[in-house]
């Protein structure tokens, strides 16, 4: 290649957080911004190309515009000082207190490093060959190579089939609906996060997120050419090639950076943590409401605690086909009676909605006329596309005017009706012409730009009617698909699974990738969506991995008829009802767990290796995970297990089982009972776990307890536990208490002090305290000598 088509110009950009590489040749500019201390950003464009809007970078961000926001607005960054050398004449380094960028103009190469104990480190680097498709020899679309070693390991990339360490695999970013999907190979699944952290093979970390939402390929090192040694590239059919670099000190600096670069974990009402049910068998029976309402009935007689329903699309079904914003009156004779009977069961219903309308739907030729429809390339008529059992055209929510019809109908047909959140389903938008065309805002779009974006603004819209309807009201929606950002507006899940062990087990790494990818409120339909019933062995495990996740949903479409729910199997229901009961008793630390990832980016699930890196064997391949910072959860995912060995991460401090009280050293495997009654969890010693206390979980409102969990040695910690009325925006207008727990351990003595500070009333009176095990010496609460043969003890707070 002639050395001179690189010959670029290095110069000050317009603004001090930026530099430029210019390549008047080969039209091309290149864009470096120091936006923090360890977050650096490439972009490469045209000399003359208009940027694209971004909908996923929102540093600390609950929202971004409709239409997004400017590419090249970097207002929310910090910009820190940065330093210049030029080592060559064609070498030049760039660099913060923490993360250097060295630069290499002929072949063009980047070579990144980190400043650790006063020393430059390098991290990352492109590959040595050819590294970027800028003369367009590497063919059509964005091109990004980096030398890799055999040791890295490759985490994220959304939700992703198969192991957690990316290594060795190939992945495709494109959001489709693979309902029954083999939980180990299928790929892709519904959503499309371009976004990976690395640990090196010296144990250093960094992550790289590409702004583009083109359907992409990250091949993280299945391919193999001897020409150019180990590497992975990334690969966009279209759009720009826009990357961000985060170093971290640890995992968890890198994923909490990421999160914030894209946005806020909603914070949800404390409803959208409890048991919900689900099947679509109800709603497409032609009794569906006396369906619906045997629901209700069955769950008091079973005394399953219930908080909400995800009324699945059977009830807007003509003739067997679904058509949003539509009541089949038919199977629904008085929709406002249902929803108001499911309200005063305490039941909210979450009304599935689906952003396409068949061909023959009554709305269809006035959407049509108003063009409010995703339109071909010809830009003359709708893209008409396989939508379920017909052919129909997709609502372009890049359109103001579309955007405002589906609020309405939002509102007119379902919250006006009772309705109390919003499920966006089948939203993949699978427009499969990348030159579709879509409003754009008034500047014109290409749907190959923009599919994730559809995604995100249904979501946002239907939301955001919700909020307009009742402003006082914390929203609550659900997703299926989205891209990065979808975290601001909606809880979602990973999709139609199948019923099978192996969906199970499978799962559980699908889940940690997401949360290792800034999407922290998920879960997985209990059960299994599609297929036959489960067996109640699986169900049973199922129900245990499920009570601790953010979401919590049985959900099926079974092949055989039958329905998933907690009472399918009669003669274990006493296991499944100890099981339900968990799960309300957790909820206030799940709650606690969805505050901290709204206000600190920290995700509710996490691997083991995210708080214990400096334990190697937490890198091995584990379906164990962390819930929070505290509990460590081994879920059952083998049949015919009785007991189960369970790896206790070094931890200076050491671990209590949750159920027995027993404490262990860290850094041993042990053998854990797995009984069907229980999930086996182990709590760090030096924690403190709100939870619910009240023995009836049918009864209404809540009774606080704390599982206090000593330190074994000489030492103090403490514990802020955040409340709110659960419900309301007030605690945006700082109406909250902080109940601060102290405990102190001093030989065999273990003292607490309980305070309260806040304008929240709260609506107990008093605390109940628990103590694993037995505790040898004195036990003082709020300054009060307490007998150490009780199990629990109650502190009087008002």
């Amino acid at each position: 290649m002639d050395k001179n088509a690189y010959c670029f110009r290095w110069q000050m950009g317009e603004e001090a957080s930026s530099l430029s590489l210019v390549n008047a040749a080969e039209d091309t500019e290149i864009r470096i911004w120091i936006l923090e201390e360890n977050v650096f950003r490439v972009y490469m464009k045209g000399l003359n190309e208009e940027p694209l809007p971004t909908w996923t970078v929102a540093p600390g961000m609950e929202d971004v515009p409709y239409e997004g926001r400017g590419r090249l607005d970097v207002s929310p960054f910090t910009k820190p000082l940065y330093s210049i050398n030029q080592v060559h004449e064609d070498e030049y380094e760039v660099f913060t207190s923490r993360l250097k960028l060295h630069i290499l103009l002929h072949p063009l190469q980047f070579i990144w490093h980190e400043k650790q104990n006063e020393e430059w480190v390098e991290i990352a680097r492109d590959r040595d060959t050819q590294s970027y498709n800028l003369d367009g020899t590497l063919g059509s679309g964005q091109f990004h190579y980096m030398k890799r070693t055999p040791e890295d390991m490759f985490f994220g990339l959304g939700e992703k089939a198969g192991p957690l360490n990316r290594h060795g695999h190939r992945y495709r970013m494109q959001n489709m609906d693979p309902m029954g999907y083999d939980p180990y190979l299928t790929d892709p699944l519904y959503k499309h996060i371009p976004f990976f952290m690395t640990r090196t093979k010296d144990s250093r970390w960094y992550g790289m997120f590409y702004d583009n939402l083109s359907n992409s390929v990250f091949d993280m090192g299945k391919e193999l050419d001897n020409y150019h040694g180990f590497y992975r590239y990334y690969h966009a059919e279209s759009g720009p090639l826009d990357y961000y670099m985060i170093s971290g000190t640890d995992a968890a600096e890198v994923v909490e950076t990421y999160s914030w670069l894209t946005g806020k974990t909603a914070f949800f009402p404390k409803w959208s943590l409890g048991y919900s049910g689900s099947t679509m068998t109800y709603t497409d029976a032609p009794d569906a409401q006396v369906q619906m309402n045997q629901f209700i009935r069955d769950a008091e007689a079973y005394e399953i605690p219930c908080q909400s329903f995800q009324l699945s699309s059977g009830y807007t079904s003509i003739d067997g086909k679904r058509y949003v914003f539509n009541w089949n009156t038919s199977k629904f004779p008085d929709p406002a009676a249902f929803t108001t009977h499911y309200k005063e069961h305490g039941v909210n219903l979450c009304a599935n909605i689906k952003p396409a309308l068949l061909q023959d739907h009554p709305l269809y030729e006035e959407l049509k006329e108003k063009e409010f429809f995703v339109k071909n390339r010809d830009g003359n008529e709708e893209e008409l596309v396989q939508f379920w059992d017909d052919l129909g055209a997709y609502i372009d929510f890049t359109n103001p005017e579309a955007v405002e019809w589906w609020k309405e109908k939002v509102k007119e047909q379902l919250l006006s009706y009772g309705i109390a959140s919003t499920w966006n389903d089948n939203n993949e938008f699978e427009i499969w012409d990348g030159e579709a065309r879509l409003h754009g805002f008034g500047n014109g779009m290409k749907m190959t730009d923009a599919r994730p974006v559809l995604s995100l603004l249904m979501t946002k819209t239907s939301l955001d009617a919700q909020k307009e309807f009742d402003p006082s009201a914390r929203p609550y929606a659900i997703t299926r698909s989205g891209g990065p950002g979808l975290q601001r507006y909606a809880q979602t899940w990973s999709g139609d699974n199948y019923t099978s062990w192996a969906s199970l087990k499978y799962n559980v790494l699908t889940g940690v990738g997401l949360s290792l990818s800034g999407v922290y409120n998920f879960g997985h339909d209990v059960g299994g969506f599609a297929g036959g019933a489960p067996e109640p062995e699986l169900f049973i495990r199922w129900i245990q991995n499920g009570i601790v996740h953010p979401r919590f949903t049985i959900h099926s479409w079974n092949d055989d008829g039958s329905v998933n729910v907690p009472w399918m199997y009669p003669e274990y229901m006493e296991p499944i009802k100890r099981l339900m009961d968990f799960r309300e008793t957790i909820i206030p630390y799940l709650y606690q767990l969805m505050k901290e990832a709204h206000d600190h980016y920290k995700p509710m699930i996490r691997p083991m290796f995210y708080s214990f890196s400096h334990d190697e064997k937490t890198f091995e391949e584990s379906y164990q995970f962390m819930l929070g910072e505290d509990v460590l959860v081994a879920p059952v995912v083998e049949k015919g297990v009785e007991t189960i060995d369970v790896y206790l991460p070094v931890n200076e401090k050491g671990w209590y089982d949750w159920h027995t009280g027993a404490y262990y050293n860290g850094g041993q495997t042990i053998a854990a009972a797995a009984p069907m009654d229980r999930v086996p969890l182990f709590a760090r010693a030096g924690s403190v776990i709100p939870i619910d206390s009240k023995e009836d979980k049918m009864q209404k409102g809540e009774q606080r307890g704390y599982l206090c969990f000593p330190l074994q040695e000489d030492g103090a910690v403490q514990f802020r536990h955040y409340e709110d009325d659960g419900a309301s925006n007030d605690y945006k207008e700082n109406v909250y208490t902080i109940n601060e727990v102290d405990m102190r351990t001093s030989g065999r003595d273990v003292e607490v002090q309980l305070n309260t500070n806040g304008s929240y009333i709260l609506p107990y009176h008093d605390v109940t305290l628990y103590f694993p095990g037995h505790i040898s010496g004195d036990l003082v609460l709020n300054g009060k000598k307490q007998s150490t043969t009780a199990d629990e003890y109650t502190i009087f707070i008002k």
